[in-house]
């Protein structure tokens, strides 16, 4: 926080970039909005540090009792077992999945909180209906902005995006956000920032996945039949893989739902319900299909809807 502090007063002419930002960002850190991206970065240092020295020590005492066979293991269960200490127990490795970018297309979409609880993220069990309420992303934003920028790429005045920011900028309500750190009140800006996205595309165009990227991996849930949802985070990098038709990208596990977990473990506890769940989601395929309450009706899709996939080492284009 002091280097945040110390920052913040000996470079006033500068941005800083949000918590959230990629590097790629840094020409356009605003110092408009500065003293509200300090903020930002405060408040991320603290949630981390409640984390580290709240969160994760409680959440291994739970863990170790519901291992171990110890009294109290039902009440942890029954919460959904610490999402962090079951990543810290299993690893990177064994909640990552490969999966085809153009076959995930469902994202699980909540029900009004007046209609049922949302499932806690500090869960890596999830009960309820989430699994069954899904939007199609290939009719969502993100993937209908990478489209169109590749599309308008040498006439970005022409996408909806740039419009929707202009439109913004004549408002007067300029579009800023301090998780990036930047403020978009300039034309050039926003040409600057599109053609950032444009860069992104590109890339991945060239040198494919780069799990790296981003400030998390692709987060996926697993529904009650065995499939994989998306859940929030990543919907660009998985919009920019789609569109671009890159085989195989991975994806993190964050959560199961209890029917499937109760499923796989068939009533074991413990190490022995992990190995049995380590061993069952490398079969866990996509959801395709839509969901029994979904909101919105299927929609038809065109035969040529995705781009011929390019070959290796090709940039859009």
């Amino acid at each position: 926080m002091h280097k945040l502090w110390i920052e913040y007063k000996d470079s006033r002419l500068s941005g800083i970039l949000g918590p959230g930002a990629d590097i790629a960002l840094a020409p356009l850190a605003a110092p408009e909005i500065k003293r509200r991206v300090l903020i930002a970065h405060l408040a991320e240092r603290y949630r981390h540090a409640v984390q580290r020295y709240a969160g994760f020590p409680l959440g291994r005492l739970a863990f170790h009792r519901w291992m171990h066979n110890k009294a109290g293991k039902h009440h942890v269960e029954s919460f959904g077992l610490p999402r962090h200490i079951v990543e810290e127990v299993l690893g990177d490795a064994a909640l990552t999945l490969h999966v085809d970018p153009r076959k995930l297309i469902r994202i699980t979409a909540h029900a009004p909180r007046s209609v049922e609880k949302r499932p806690s993220s500090l869960a890596f069990i999830w009960n309820g209906t989430w699994d069954q309420r899904r939007e199609d992303l290939r009719f969502g934003s993100r993937y209908k902005l990478i489209r169109d920028l590749d599309k308008n790429r040498d006439q970005l005045e022409c996408t909806e995006r740039f419009q929707e920011l202009m439109a913004l900028i004549e408002s007067g309500k300029p579009r800023r956000s301090h998780q990036q750190g930047v403020c978009l009140n300039t034309p050039e800006k926003i040409h600057a920032y599109l053609n950032i996205y444009i860069g992104f595309l590109d890339d991945m165009a060239t040198n494919g996945f780069d799990p790296t990227r981003g400030k998390d991996p692709l987060g996926v849930a697993i529904s009650s039949e065995g499939r994989i949802l998306k859940i929030n985070r990543g919907l660009h990098r998985l919009a920019m893989a789609q569109h671009i038709g890159l085989p195989s990208i991975p994806v993190r596990v964050r959560a199961v739902h209890r029917l499937w977990w109760d499923r796989v473990t068939e009533g074991s506890t413990g190490a022995a319900a992990l190995e049995k769940v380590c061993l069952a989601l490398p079969q866990c395929l996509p959801e395709e299909s839509p969901g029994l309450f979904d909101d919105v009706p299927e929609q038809s899709l065109l035969d040529d809807f995705w781009p011929a996939p390019l070959p290796p080492s090709q940039s859009c284009s």
